[in-house]
């Protein structure tokens, strides 16, 4: 897995995306996500609707992205720290609660926009998805690229894991009116959604060192 310097066009791209969250969260908070059209959003970044595109699908996309802020790409960088000595399974475990038990960017605005808005908490569970593929680079290159597939359904169950746990964090109390209290501490509730799957990463890592 490389971690050297981006090229320029790459680093265009990142400026690109990182400028297009930014307004959305920004005026998401100024005039609520609902009144936010993606026009609005490209024009604020100074590019066109049709790059805005390129980029996000949707306005609660642009917004949770500027929450969650490359959590995929910190997760799979926090994986590959931990030194050799720490096992797969408590790597992968710890990389993921560090990573989503930090306070989001603009907390606590951000995070209360998110949990009392339907279709930004449903973007907000569904944004566990793409630490999917970044994750799988990082527990094949534990393993010695021994397994590719292995790695990638390792990793594919991980995300579904971190997805149920943020579901369960922000599930509304009422089906009616929707609202929201946070359902006990993150961090529980991803070692506890994460538990079962200790004994595979475990189990992978013997196969590997075998």
């Amino acid at each position: 897995m490389t971690t050297g310097r981006p090229g320029l066009r790459e680093q265009k791209k990142q400026a690109t995306r990182e400028a297009l969250r930014e307004a959305a969260l920004r005026l998401a908070l100024e005039v609520g996500p609902d009144n936010v059209r993606v026009d609005d959003i490209a024009e604020a970044a100074g590019v066109s609707p049709r790059t805005y595109n390129n980029y996000f699908s949707s306005r609660e996309q642009a917004i949770v992205a500027a929450v969650t802020t490359e959590r995929e790409t910190r997760v799979a960088a926090a994986v590959i720290a931990r030194p050799a000595s720490v096992g797969l399974a408590e790597a992968v475990v710890e990389a993921i609660v560090e990573q989503y038990a930090g306070q989001p960017d603009g907390a606590p605005d951000a995070l209360l926009l998110i949990t009392t808005n339907p279709a930004l908490r449903t973007a907000f569970v569904d944004s566990a998805t793409t630490i999917e593929h970044p994750l799988a680079d990082a527990i094949s290159h534990r393993l010695g690229d021994t397994d590719p597939q292995a790695a990638r359904v390792l990793a594919a169950s991980v995300a579904a894991a971190v997805r149920i746990a943020l579901e369960r964090w922000v599930l509304p109390t009422s089906a009616t009116t929707g609202f929201v209290v946070l359902s006990g501490s993150l961090p529980d509730l991803l070692r506890t959604a994460l538990a079962p799957l200790v004994p595979a990463l475990e189990a992978a890592e013997g196969c590997g060192a075998s």
